[in-house]
């Protein structure tokens, strides 16, 4: 009997990597490539020809990395080869007992204008392609009453909330346009289909105040007109839809608070300590309302359009580091499609945004992984060489070359494809190349490193124009990404992960 199976896994070994027929895929359950309705031999040949770069016509990756690795490569294959044989009774990457302690998901959204979809016009996630929930206030006006009857759970679809009719507004009238909601939804339910192969329903609302600082956005924030009310909406938001739920005979808790924000925050030096507190505030005020004993995560994205060495940007990261359990940076947007101001997304970026937050949900709320993103641990020097190390979320490190190159304006960086090198008091030291070895990269000087110790960062510098190439973007980029292979739901792109933007000293 182990003869017969070593003798099929040979066979279809021999038949991954030397089939070149291209064969029609379409969506599916997690290992079936091609959507027939089997797991065959069929669905391997499909994903040893993804791995090999013949790129098989409709091929939904989304279902082909059955062991959940974040990676698509000859692992899947062989393990859906040994699940048609026999071998294996269910993959790696299904959920057998998954954490869904409620019907409805709830996500919170707050920032600034990012946040509420500045630019994103005209929308386009317009139908709901699953069972994913908002909350419809109607023409209901400030204050909203959470116990009114004309409320109602209605289909997610964009704008999440009602448009704005005027700057400064916010909730329950602050929407700009397409906003990551969507399609985060649509990406966390899908991939959850295919593991678990139930439902999973997310139920998204959005408080964030077009232009407003984090203080504005806070627990007891000032009020000054419009602006301020932030954190009382979501109350009466989770009031609400606690009570919605109740009557259709669901459970409702709140899962996690998506943050895009941070330009208006760019020179705030305790901004780190203001998010923690935020965090720390819903943590309690939520759970109080929704009888959850589930804490919430709370995930950020840096902002990359505002300021030389950014206090926010910053503190996005190191808030992912100094309170993994709590926060989680899902990193850089200069990835994105920009609009033509350079500070607010596209709707399409908006939409990859959001695919990128539903990655990372999936990861951290559904799975319980530690997911963390391309960021440095660590530094060293030696001579003229300084040594940054990363912790690489999923494949190798790669240089992205449909990036323009960033710092051409600035002599002493232009080579450094992002990375930026300063002495102490700030004096610009002239990087000759940049190299990746294994999960670091190695960064030469011209000339011998100070004595005194030396300051590595990476996209805290802007250029003099925006990136334009492949799509216009940010001021702030560099070139450095992991090779996760993962697409998304929405928008069919590649979505690997980008290095965040840091500053290290090196002693």
């Amino acid at each position: 009997m182990i003869y017969w199976y070593s003798k099929r896994i040979i066979i279809a070994v021999f038949l991954l990597f030397f089939s070149l027929s291209l064969i029609n895929a379409q969506s599916g359950t997690l290992g079936d490539t091609n959507s027939d309705g089997s797991i065959d031999i069929v669905d391997a040949l499909l994903v040893s020809q993804y791995y090999v770069g013949l790129n098989p016509n409709n091929f939904n990756s989304n279902v082909a990395d059955v062991n959940s690795d974040q990676s698509i490569d000859v692992i899947d294959a062989l393990l859906i080869a040994q699940f048609y044989v026999g071998l294996i009774s269910v993959f790696p990457g299904v959920i057998v007992n998954p954490d869904t302690p409620w019907d409805w998901a709830g996500v919170v959204a707050t920032g600034q204008s990012l946040a509420v979809g500045e630019q994103g016009k005209p929308v386009q996630s317009v139908s709901q392609p699953y069972n994913n929930l908002k909350l419809s206030t109607g023409s209901l006006s400030w204050p909203v009453d959470p116990n009114s009857g004309t409320l109602s759970m209605v289909p997610l679809v964009e704008p999440v909330g009602r448009l704005a009719p005027n700057y400064p507004s916010s909730w329950p009238e602050n929407m700009a346009g397409e906003t990551p909601a969507t399609s985060m939804a649509s990406q966390v339910t899908s991939m959850y289909r295919s593991a678990a192969g139930k439902d999973y329903i997310c139920v998204h609302g959005n408080v964030g105040e077009n232009g407003q600082c984090l203080k504005y956005l806070v627990k007891n924030a000032p009020r000054d007109g419009l602006n301020g009310r932030a954190y009382e909406a979501t109350l009466i938001e989770t009031r609400a839809i606690t009570r919605l739920a109740q009557g259709a005979g669901k459970t409702y808790g709140v899962a996690a608070v998506i943050v895009t924000h941070g330009e208006c925050d760019s020179g705030n030096t305790n901004y780190e300590n203001e998010l923690y507190q935020l965090w720390s505030d819903y943590n309690n005020d939520l759970k109080a309302i929704t009888g959850q004993t589930q804490d919430l995560i709370m995930i950020v994205s840096q902002q990359n359009s505002q300021g030389d060495n950014s206090s926010s940007t910053l503190a996005v990261w190191k808030a992912g580091v100094d309170h993994p359990e709590s926060f989680v940076c899902s990193g850089p947007k200069y990835q994105f499609p920009y609009a033509s101001d350079g500070v607010h997304l596209t709707t399409e970026g908006y939409r990859r945004l959001g695919e990128k937050y539903g990655q990372i949900y999936y990861e951290r709320v559904i799975l319980g992984n530690n997911w963390q993103p391309l960021q440095p641990t660590g530094a060293s020097r030696s001579g003229r060489v300084i040594t940054v190390n990363f912790h690489v979320p999923s494949g190798a490190l790669a240089w992205e070359n449909t990036f323009q190159t960033p710092h051409q304006d600035i002599n002493e960086w232009r080579n450094g494809k992002g990375f930026e090198v300063r002495s102490r008091n700030s004096s610009r030291l002239t990087i000759s190349s940049v190299q990746i070895s294994g999960n670091s990269v190695q960064i030469t000087c011209t000339a011998d490193l100070p004595a005194d110790g030396v300051i590595v960062s990476y996209a805290m510098i802007s250029n003099s124009g925006t990136m334009t190439s492949p799509y216009q973007g940010t001021r702030y980029w560099g070139q450095l990404r992991d090779s996760d292979s993962f697409i998304g739901i929405s928008t069919g792109k590649n979505l690997p992960n980008y290095c965040v933007a840091f500053e290290l000293i090196v002693p």
